[in-house]
């Protein structure tokens, strides 16, 4: 695909935006690191090539592009072809993976697919260069991403946690952290960037379809609302973002709690020290502390519900929770458990 000279550009508002973000946050793209794109060939990820690649001189980054072939339209080996010709021309180390289509059924399966091979592949990125080892992989993820989840997790009735997924950073492995630097742009400005320095974009037909739950709220909800507020989705992702900051402080605090509540045996905690705090900490101490034990999938109804029957006069029993836990309760003490490690003596009926 052809470019024009606009693309010879390497400074720009766009650019100038992004690098005062990562003068204040150093730790987010260290300098003198090898750093794995995630390229779709979707405008926020051809926007974050830009960017990036402009800004490498700066840290003394080492590029390097991964592509995902999910194989869910007729047309995605012909753009994984394009988008590796292209990074060919402008001399960019590229690296895809062809999925089997079982291995990517949903949405779900196929974010854990990805993510597997991004890993994989920083892994394999480190071993070749132990010097310049790959601590980083950075998507596309835009605001407008961040507003979508967050509307997407409300409707779903989640809990605060729900509301600041789609953080700036976070670890994915060891010595690895998984970073959205583009988190301070919307989808907008991604188009925006992407036509003023003429990159060529991709189109995914499956982003089209609305029977997806998150293209239904793109393509149908969030325009509603920056119809009615402008930049809707930029301040929507500023919320999540200060939640963020509180959602930390909570779990601080939460840890502090379950010390105090721990007990007497592993995986336990005092149900007759949850009876003295007040019904909304309960909740907080219940979600925090069913993570900690490996319980990874629990909503906000849930925690109520547990809440609810672990309260005081309330007779013993037990409730079957994601993963194969179970969560069974005595008198005195909370207990959570596999199917397959559970004690006898704590095997109570779930009719409470």
């Amino acid at each position: 695909m052809s470019q024009s000279s606009k693309n010879d550009r390497s400074w720009s508002k766009w650019h100038m935006r992004l690098h005062k973000r990562l003068k204040q946050n150093k730790s987010l793209l260290p300098s003198n690191s090898t750093i794995l794109l995630a390229i779709s060939g979707g405008q926020d990820s051809m926007a974050l090539l830009k960017l990036i690649i402009d800004l490498k001189r700066l840290h003394k980054w080492q590029v390097e592009i991964w592509h995902g072939d999910h194989q869910w339209h007729a047309k995605s080996e012909k753009i994984e072809k394009e988008l590796k010709l292209w990074c060919l021309n402008n001399q960019i180390s590229f690296h895809s993976n062809k999925a089997d289509k079982k291995e990517v059924a949903n949405e779900e399966k196929a974010r854990d697919w990805r993510y597997k091979n991004l890993i994989l592949r920083a892994k394999l990125l480190s071993s070749k260069n132990i010097h310049f080892p790959c601590t980083r992989i950075l998507t596309g993820h835009t605001a407008t991403d961040r507003a979508e989840t967050v509307i997407m997790n409300l409707a779903r009735g989640t809990d605060l946690t729900g509301l600041t997924t789609l953080k700036e950073q976070r670890t994915v492995d060891n010595n690895i952290d998984l970073a959205r630097p583009l988190l301070i742009f919307n989808r907008s400005e991604t188009l925006e960037i992407c036509k003023d320095f003429n990159l060529p974009i991709w189109i995914d037909p499956s982003n089209e379809n609305i029977n997806l739950t998150r293209n239904k709220i793109r393509k149908e909800i969030l325009p509603i609302l920056n119809s009615i507020y402008k930049g809707a989705d930029s301040r929507i992702a500023s919320v999540a973002n200060r939640l963020e900051s509180y959602n930390e402080d909570q779990k601080i605090f939460a840890k502090i709690a379950i010390e105090f509540c721990q007990g007497e045996k592993p995986n336990s905690i005092s149900r007759k020290k949850l009876f003295s705090l007040t019904n909304s900490i309960r909740q907080i101490i219940l979600s925090n502390w069913l993570k900690t034990t490996g319980v990874t999938r629990v909503t906000a109804l849930q925690i109520e519900e547990i809440n609810t029957k672990v309260s005081q006069r309330k007779p013993p029993g037990s409730i079957h929770l994601h993963g194969d836990f179970q969560l069974s309760w005595d008198k005195e003490t909370i207990y959570i458990s596999t199917k397959a490690n559970k004690k006898d003596n704590f095997q109570l009926s779930t009719n409470c």
